[in-house]
């Protein structure tokens, strides 16, 4: 089968995080003349149908979501509840099960493509399908967080274990702070739909999986993926960067007009994904550090917890004060192009994978405020192994940051007489040279095809 094409079917988690990145995957391989059978919530459909760049080769296949109770009638993903729901979400996807081994048996994929599903490898086996875990979340977080060697089921997991690295865990900076630790104990453990916990059903899918396959490059997180590799026995493949391709249309004419008033390299361009919501005193703290750089900014973030709209949320006398410096956005913003505006110099993360992907991409400086889950992780691969980013600083137990520490992390950035802020930029330019690099990505992607053809 080494010369022909194959059909791949994808079911990621029910989350536009998870989505949007598979859909890019989707679209490297048809590239290569390969099917895809991808499936997704209904009504989730026309948001990512525009990025689908080989309609001939990539099928949408609507499921429909059964409801849960608990749920907001018409609730389909994570963006449309908060996280407490989520395991509800979850449930939801689980039911879908007799759809989806309909739909399986009629078109007889080579290969499944997985997250969260902790069920579908025993289905594909029973039909002949491979399966593969395509994860998104970072290598370095399910190493660090759900390692066998931690022996969770088994032992339990309390926020002190996550103190220290799982034994063999690849040497790196990775160290959590106590609240940090007690938090991500929690999620880990929790119930996660149909009376699993995350980890039950993390470990599920990494251990029956036939291959499992990483969203990066060896060279950023290579001693992670052999690490789980080890540990699950099971042979990892690495996709390589799987930048989207750069945008064909334009900034829309307000964001350019807006954007295009400062100064190059000026403006600090702050947004946390489409589920992050933060605390109102958090909110404050964060816009109000901003204001105290100096430098103009747009805030594109949810309203806050409590409020309907983020100019309800402001501290008083805000907007009076920033009048013309400080842009503020409740809703949707096209993050890849602000990203690589002329005018646009900083970029205040909450570290998601995807945000990370495309900040890596482009010339801003990264300010790092991590939330939740793998993003803590995430935030100290980026300042810790590979030096490309400034976190900003929070208390060790309560993890409350302040507006002076919002501020301290960008201005560290301006500095050009910094030590950190010097050798960030300088890395930043390297690993942003190496990912754009010409060939890198099709080679990784030939090979990650490649052994996707010796398993069949």
């Amino acid at each position: 089968m080494a010369d022909t094409s194959f059909h791949i079917a994808m079911y990621p988690w029910f989350a536009l995080g998870h989505i949007t990145p598979y859909v890019h995957m989707a679209n490297k391989l048809a590239e290569r003349g390969h099917k895809i059978s991808f499936f997704l919530p209904a009504k989730t459909q026309h948001k990512v149908e525009a990025f689908n760049l080989h309609p001939h080769l990539i099928s949408f296949i609507p499921i429909i979501v059964p409801h849960v109770e608990g749920l907001p009638l018409g609730a389909e993903t994570t963006n449309d509840v908060p996280f407490p729901l989520h395991p509800l979400i979850m449930t939801a996807m689980d039911l879908t099960q007799p759809d989806i081994e309909a739909y399986l048996r009629e078109l007889k994929p080579h290969f499944a493509f997985y997250d969260f599903t902790c069920w579908l490898p025993a289905l594909t086996r029973r039909l002949g399908i491979k399966s593969v875990v395509y994860c998104i979340i970072s290598s370095a977080t399910i190493g660090y967080l759900l390692s066998p060697a931690r022996k969770t089921l088994e032992k339990g997991m309390m926020g002190s274990d996550l103190l220290e690295p799982p034994e063999g865990f690849p040497s790196s900076s990775i160290k959590l702070r106590a609240h940090e630790a007690q938090a991500l104990a929690a999620v880990t453990t929790m119930d996660y739909g149909s009376g699993l916990s995350f980890v039950e059903r993390q470990l599920m899918s990494l251990s029956d999986c036939d291959i499992i396959g990483f969203k990066t490059c060896r060279e950023i997180e290579g001693p992670y993926g052999e690490y789980i590799g080890s540990q699950f026995g099971k042979p990892v493949i690495f996709a390589g960067p799987v930048v989207p391709n750069p945008p064909k249309i334009a900034l829309e004419k307000q964001w350019e007009k807006l954007l295009s008033k400062f100064q190059p390299k000026t403006v600090i361009f702050c947004a946390f994904g489409s589920e992050c919501v933060l605390k109102k005193d958090r909110f404050q703290e964060l816009v109000l550090g901003l204001e105290l750089t100096g430098l103009p900014f747009l805030v594109a973030l949810k309203p806050p917890m409590g409020a309907e709209t983020i100019e309800s949320a402001l501290p008083e006398g805000f907007q009076e004060r920033l009048k013309g410096r400080g842009i503020l956005y409740g809703g949707w913003v096209p993050q890849r192009l602000i990203l690589r505006h002329r005018s646009v110099g900083y970029f205040v993360t909450h570290c998601g994978s995807g945000s990370l992907a495309e900040a890596m991409v482009s010339d801003c400086q990264l300010v790092l405020l991590p939330h939740v889950g793998d993003q803590i992780i995430n935030a100290r691969l980026m300042a810790g192994d590979l030096k490309i980013g400034v976190e900003v600083e929070k208390g060790d137990e309560d993890g409350v940051f302040t507006k002076y520490d919002v501020c301290r992390a960008v201005r560290t950035l301006m500095d050009h007489d910094n030590k950190l802020a010097n050798e960030v930029r300088t890395n930043h330019a390297k690993w942003k040279e190496f990912l754009l690099k010409p060939g890198l990505e099709n080679s990784y992607m030939d090979d990650f095809v490649m052994q996707l053809h010796a398993l069949v």
